[in-house]
């Protein structure tokens, strides 16, 4: 865990404290100690969530500049689906990939068309009926993290499928090999992402050992670039290599309208998803065959690196659809090629583990049921921790005090001013008629 990597970072020159983030981290990921915040590496999945509330902008995503591309002698552009609802009244999406090859690619292999192979196997392990359902898909790498670290009986559960982005990777290297001859360390591949969490699954791929991609680049980012292009192109190359199938992969739902089946269920924004975990780890969803999950709102359209309000870009992408043919590209032989398979299995982290020897770790939990008892129960996040849990697991761990919630210091202090340590929403009748008191005098 120790060398795993993460694309959100923490700027603490501009981080104010204000708790904001802790209270929307869906795995508790991030405390706030010494007036800043700080990201406990083991939990965070890289989601996003807290660069989308930070109202200070003291979180930010680690990703490539378009500069990197010129390092390599060969560029390739891996576009995500998401990249074509950016653009306003675009109706054909070859003037997007030839813009993107006058910024400096040789070449662009579209993630759409990584999509449709990854359906078309999807439905092809389907019919072999070897799959534990309700098979969830692994398309989303914050989602395939949330599972191993809060979900770990549902591992077996996530479909062993490379995600769309590797798929197309895989194809664009394979291809730029064959065409120019040059060796693996001359290409460089690079996916246009619109979330970090993409990049994270670039830099430590979790069920691969090592991914096709040399870097990735916002979209927020090359966006006005891109769009500077497109308005001066006079004509365009014809590059399209996928239908409407593949794009429909950039907004939620997609992915499972792709399987052609009834019992699909698609949910999107990390809060649903993780209430959608919930009832499958309760199995309250027997009757559904395949859950397609999106961390970001709206899916793919809603990750934190793009440009355009979410809901705007879904729209565009439901319009882009009806130029599109249903799909361009399947899998020929029955069986999924073996290179669209996981390299190794999907192995549960043990992050939320209180100790290695189960005697011991019986022994904290009850310590920490003790210490909860006697906490107030109001979650309100002034401890620096996301919930009354939150700080009970953390003073068990010997990383927080049981003062640290401000009710229970003000019990161990006495005297007028310091009882207005209580935040003015929790302070009772007394409180304020203290408050009134010491102001006349």
């Amino acid at each position: 865990m120790a060398d795993f990597y993460h694309s959100v970072r923490l700027d603490t020159e501009k981080c104010q404290g204000c708790t904001n983030c802790i209270k929307r981290c869906p795995t508790g990921a991030i405390r706030v100690r010494e007036g800043k915040a700080i990201i406990i590496k083991e939990r965070c999945i890289d989601c996003g969530e807290c660069i989308n509330v930070c109202p200070h902008h003291a979180k930010y995503a680690e990703h490539d500049s378009l500069e990197k591309i010129f390092e390599f002698k060969y560029k390739v552009a891996v576009p995500a689906p998401a990249l074509y609802g950016q653009f306003n009244n675009l109706d054909d999406v070859d003037y997007v990939l030839t813009a993107l090859k006058k910024l400096g690619f040789d070449d662009v292999v579209e993630v759409a068309k990584g999509a449709e192979l990854v359906s078309d196997a999807t439905r092809k392990l389907f019919e072999k009926g070897e799959l534990k359902k309700p098979v969830i898909s692994s398309a989303c790498p914050a989602v395939v993290r949330l599972i191993r670290v809060n979900f770990p009986n549902l591992t077996e559960h996530v479909i062993p499928l490379n995600s769309p982005m590797e798929v197309a990777a895989g194809l664009a290297r394979k291809k730029a090999r064959e065409e120019t001859g040059l060796k693996d360390e001359d290409i460089g591949v690079f996916f246009i992402t619109p979330c970090p969490a993409k990049l994270t699954a670039i830099k430590s791929p979790v069920c691969l050992d090592k991914s096709d991609i040399n870097g990735a680049i916002a979209i927020k980012d090359i966006y006005p670039a891109l769009l500077h292009e497109m308005n001066r192109l006079q004509e365009t190359e014809s590059i399209r290599s996928c239908g409407l199938i593949g794009v429909g992969w950039a907004s939620s739902g997609g992915e499972a309208n792709s399987l052609l089946k009834d019992a699909c269920l698609n949910a999107d924004g990390i809060e649903n998803v993780i209430r959608i975990l919930n009832e499958v780890e309760d199995e309250k969803l027997e009757n559904i065959e395949f859950i397609e999950l999106n961390a970001c709102t709206g899916g793919c359209v809603g990750g934190s690196l793009t440009y355009e309000n979410p809901y705007v870009a879904k729209a565009r992408i439901k319009r882009l659809r009806k130029y599109l043919p249903v799909s361009c590209n399947h899998i020929e032989a029955e069986q999924v090629p073996s290179n669209m398979f996981w390299h190794k299995s999907l192995i549960a982290t043990d992050v939320m583990k209180l100790a290695d020897n189960v005697a011991e770790a019986m022994e904290k939990m009850a310590q920490k049921n003790e210490i909860l008892s006697n906490l107030p129960g109001l979650d309100c996040g002034t401890c620096g921790a996301p919930s009354c849990a939150a700080l009970a697991d953390d003073i068990v761990r010997g990383f927080a005090s049981p003062t640290d919630c401000i009710f229970n210091l003000r019990s161990e202090l006495s005297g007028p001013m310091l009882q207005q340590l209580i935040p003015a929403p929790y302070r009772t009748k007394k409180d304020n008629s203290e408050k009134r008191i010491e102001d006349k005098s």
